[in-house]
């Protein structure tokens, strides 16, 4: 018995591993594809993992780019209830005056936040980012403190906003990998708000001559190129050359591409393309463990139950080369002497996920369920038994 508890407590490694088989080669993954925009970056939007990427930290114009944001703040607003889609945003005579793009607004129109959203999302309208940028901060100043604010908040750490619509200033930029940041926390955290990247087209005001609909299509040409793509955004200038962040979605898997300083809107459009074909085609996600899910029994000594529940506090999900899930191996590590009292989500050890001997993932491991201290008798038997293993081991 006594041998028996010794190879218990000493038993600190748990190896799980499955493999194709020992001759198997691994999957080849060849160069991403050489582009001629000035930076550009190929993320996964599940894990945030980047894929590809050039002078994905150089901080670039970013031209309309820039209204991902005023977006995003919009988003934020409206799921904090601060603000809501019925509201009527008041068009101020700066906002109606802002040259580029436009929504066609007109100085002194109410329009609902909601139509709002469409004419920053889908028209690009300079006067719509002004608009909301005042109706949510009171001043487009003021809201630019708020984009840098939260910029600085979700890690873009190669961006600079100075107005809402992207219109050219030299202290405004962005970087490939902040504009990554920033859209795969736009579509994770508003996915219904998201949605609306992916309409084709908006209908608003009429023509003066013709009194006829005014219909704008969505910059974006990739919807119409490839149905698996749902956004994002274009932007243009004569100094940031022609941008597109786009997403597409296939087999449940997400990808988010990032081009920036193009020659022309074919070429931003199919280096996008480019991209995402080869994220798509050499990678997949994968869901390895989910949340809460046992994965290991540990001793507990001095404890009520003489074991605790192992496992993650999350889901995980890994992106991986296609074709190696199988290749992954997942090593638990434990700590040797768990003691009761153990509250509910203590850390107890960790696990390690290799691929071909790279780490991969790395999380700690959280005891699934409370385990209440023994009773007297119990605790000073286990004290012995603790006492003697030690010794000899």
């Amino acid at each position: 018995m006594m041998f028996n508890l010794f190879l218990r407590a000493a038993v600190l490694l748990v190896l799980v591993s499955t493999a194709l088989s020992a001759t198997a080669a691994p999957a080849m993954i060849p160069a991403p594809p050489q582009l001629q925009a000035s930076g550009w970056i190929l993320m996964d939007a599940a894990t945030g993992r980047v894929l590809a990427e050039h002078n994905a930290d150089e901080p670039l114009p970013p031209a309309s780019l820039v209204k991902i944001m005023t977006d995003y703040i919009l988003a934020v607003e409206l799921d904090a209830g601060r603000i809501s889609l019925d509201d009527e945003v008041l068009i101020s005579e700066k906002a109606w005056r802002q040259g580029g793009s436009k929504m066609f607004v007109h100085v002194g129109d109410r329009v609902r936040v909601e139509d709002i959203a469409r004419g920053i999302i889908i028209q690009s309208g300079n006067d719509a980012s002004i608009a909301i940028a005042e109706f949510i901060a009171g001043s487009e100043e003021a809201f630019v403190q708020m984009m840098n604010a939260k910029a600085e908040l979700l890690g873009m750490t190669n961006t600079q906003f100075r107005n809402a619509t992207g219109w050219p200033d030299p202290d405004q930029y962005s970087s490939p990998r902040d504009q990554a940041i920033l859209t795969r926390r736009l579509i994770k955290d508003h996915p219904e708000h998201y949605a609306i990247y992916s309409e084709r087209e908006f209908t608003y005001g009429r023509d003066f001559q013709t009194g006829a609909p005014i219909v704008q299509r969505n910059r974006n040409s990739l919807l119409w190129m490839d149905q698996t793509v749902d956004g994002v955004k274009t932007g243009h200038t004569e100094a940031a050359g022609y941008c597109l962040v786009a997403s597409a979605q296939r087999d449940g898997m997400r990808l988010i591409s990032v081009v920036m300083g193009s020659d022309s809107t074919r070429a931003r459009a199919r280096d996008s393309q480019a991209l995402l074909r080869y994220g798509f085609r050499f990678f997949e996600t994968r869901s390895l463990y989910a949340g809460m899910q046992q994965l290991e029994r540990s001793r507990v000594w001095q404890g009520r139950d003489d074991e605790v529940s192992v496992g993650l506090a999350e889901d995980v999900v890994l992106t991986l080369p296609r074709g190696r899930y199988d290749d992954l191996v997942a090593t638990v590590v434990l700590e040797p002497w768990l003691t009761a009292p153990i509250p509910e989500g203590t850390e107890l050890g960790t696990l390690r996920v290799t691929l071909d001997d790279e780490e991969v993932f790395s999380a700690a491991l959280v005891a699934l369920a409370a385990v209440e201290r023994a009773g007297f008798f119990k605790r000073v038997w286990h004290s012995l038994q603790m006492f003697f293993t030690r010794l000899f081991s």
